[in-house]
């Protein structure tokens, strides 16, 4: 079992940047793929990134291609989502996510096992 805890939210202005991390308990963090979702208030929850065990491979929403990036230190138990330009949409609840595999090449966004709390990005116009 693995618990997560992101950090790193806060009210930033449009074309401003934020780096958000999910640090992860256990020993084993390079065995759970990861991913990085967030959701707006009303609106359902959404895929934001995805990262493999390895750190090698990357899945990005079309929404953020080119504008976030997302990476992890397994030495460190600890993923990133690299913010830049941010836009007033962008505004969410931002929650890291993970999935234990035997894959370390592998990439996923559904059946996510274990969630964090949250961290709120407030993006003004």
């Amino acid at each position: 079992q693995v618990q997560l805890v992101e950090s790193g939210g806060r009210f930033v202005q449009a074309g401003g940047s934020l780096r958000l991390s999910c640090a992860a308990s256990g020993r084993t963090f390079s065995t759970y793929a990861m991913a990085w979702f967030r959701q707006a208030p009303g609106k359902e929850r959404d895929f934001v990134a995805a990262i493999s065990g390895n750190g090698y491979n990357t899945l990005y929403a079309d929404s953020v291609k080119g504008r976030f990036t997302i990476s992890r230190d397994n030495p460190e138990n600890t993923m990133y989502l690299q913010m830049n330009n941010l836009k007033p949409e962008d505004t969410a609840d931002y929650y890291c996510a993970a999935k234990n595999t035997s894959a370390p090449g592998g990439i996923y966004y559904l059946g996510m096992e274990y969630w964090g709390q949250g961290t709120l990005v407030t993006v003004s116009s």
